[in-house]
């Protein structure tokens, strides 16, 4: 079977790691991956802020990048949530409007082959268990996108379970926003924030040594509250964890080499995750 890597922006700019450890996860497990070149951004961003026209061009790119393959694969439950739940409303919308079904087409072409990673594992593969060895404590933040709608369950845990010397925390609270919700954080700094500490308190809080989840955006907003207040917890891409074997083991305190370490900052004492955050009004 031929699998086509759609990395995502986020990752492709910023965590590298994560899609390195997909093409890796899923080499091991016998399929084909390629790295269609000429993929670009999904959209979501554009759409989520009203650019509904402007993002439609980028319909048609997807569709014809990954053409001619039998599944595509995302380390990321947003961008795969935007294909297969906005795209085909974007191609009805276009088509009301009597501009033809030309969107329609691309939507139809990608919505049945676009799978989040750990659907493909669980549903298409038949796989919970892959080999995985990672010796360490995780507790994992279930992001909206694939909590909502694109319905994941238990599979992340599932596979979570089935990893050998793994011991996976529960986190409490854990179907609440995390803050990040891409434009939101940006237009909503402050309840972005927030939202944001509460979840490192409930994180903090299990005593796990890494945050586990499947979306990288949600783990930016994340680890850079654990980051400005000197937490040790380590975000986590669920992808590099499975990637992780006994014979390439990796080491949750050695910083990721293909991301630029950043200057240690000094955390704000009014807005420890021990503390509440101090009003923007105050």
């Amino acid at each position: 079977m031929r699998i086509a890597l759609f990395v995502t922006c986020v990752n492709d700019a910023a965590f590298p790691s994560a899609g390195i450890a997909t093409v890796r996860l899923l080499e091991r497990l016998g399929c084909q991956v390629d790295f269609p070149p000429a993929q670009t951004c999904c959209g979501q961003p554009q759409y989520n802020t009203g650019y509904r026209k402007a993002t439609e061009p980028l319909v048609h790119r997807m569709a014809e990048a990954f053409d001619g393959y039998d599944h595509i694969v995302a380390p990321s439950g947003s961008c795969a949530a935007m294909v297969r739940d906005n795209y085909p409303r974007m191609g009805r919308r276009a088509a009301a409007e009597g501009r033809g079904e030309a969107l329609n087409r691309a939507a139809e072409a990608l919505v049945p082959r676009m799978y989040e990673l750990t659907e493909f594992l669980v549903d298409v593969l038949g796989r919970t268990e892959v080999g995985a060895y990672f010796p360490h404590s995780v507790t994992y933040h279930p992001s909206c996108h694939g909590l909502r709608l694109l319905r994941l369950g238990d599979r992340p845990h599932r596979l979570l379970e089935a990893v050998e010397g793994l011991e996976l925390r529960e986190l409490p609270n854990a179907e609440e926003c995390c803050g990040f919700g891409g434009t939101f954080a940006v237009k909503n700094a402050d309840v972005s924030t927030a939202m944001g500490i509460d979840k490192v308190k409930s994180a903090v809080g299990t005593g796990a040594e890494v945050l586990c989840g499947a979306d990288n955006s949600c783990l930016m907003h994340l680890g850079g509250i654990l980051r400005r207040h000197d937490q040790p917890q380590r975000p986590l891409h669920l992808a590099e964890i499975l990637a992780a074997t006994r014979e390439e083991p990796l080491d949750p305190y050695v910083p990721d080499p293909y991301v630029p370490a950043e200057p240690t900052r000094t955390p704000r004492a009014d807005t420890r995750p021990d503390q509440p955050p101090r009003s923007s009004t105050a």
